[in-house]
């Protein structure tokens, strides 16, 4: 312990001064063959690994930019497609519309024609029924007012020979 006490950093003895250069460039030596060699390896490798990231992200990120602008575009045309087939739909709509009001209007002129000329042939019929009526009735009174008048045979002869005179006339 007497020679710990009498060492000292501030005045080295030269004999530890050599040992210790010794020791400290013979520790150099076998660092820089056996780790700083990997070390420096190691860190290259890691510099070119996130370079490479970096490249990729920004690779990535130029993609991304590109199919976001695909994107647009994609949405753009289906808008435009999606504006396009709305506007078909309705001029279809439209037309079917039209052609439905005018198969109605069609449909109603030809029942309106139908029931005029329905009712234009109950009217003849009635009107040729209330004739032959008419004319049954007058045949009916005629018939009537022939026997009161001829119910005796003096007054059925003047009539036979009045009517053989006027057909033989005609």
């Amino acid at each position: 312990m007497l020679f710990l006490a009498d060492f000292s950093v501030i005045k080295p003895e030269p004999g530890l001064l050599f040992w210790t250069t010794l020791i400290f460039i013979a520790f150099w030596f076998i660092m820089s063959k056996f780790a700083f060699k990997p070390i420096m390896q190691g860190l290259k490798q890691r510099e070119l690994d996130i370079q490479g990231a970096l490249d990729e992200a920004k690779k990535a990120r130029e993609e991304m930019s590109h199919l976001m602008s695909q994107n647009e575009a994609l949405l753009a045309q289906a808008r435009e497609e999606r504006a396009g087939i709305l506007k078909e739909a309705k001029e279809a709509k439209e037309q079917i519309i039209a052609e439905a009001k005018e198969r109605a209007n069609a449909e109603y002129k030809r029942k309106v024609e139908s029931a005029i000329q329905d009712i234009e042939n109950q009217k003849l019929a009635a009107m040729v029924d209330l004739k032959n009526k008419a004319g049954q009735l007058s045949i009916d009174i005629a018939e009537k007012i022939l026997r009161k008048e001829l119910s005796d045979k003096t007054a059925q002869d003047s009539l036979a020979k009045s009517l053989a005179e006027s057909s033989s006339l005609s």
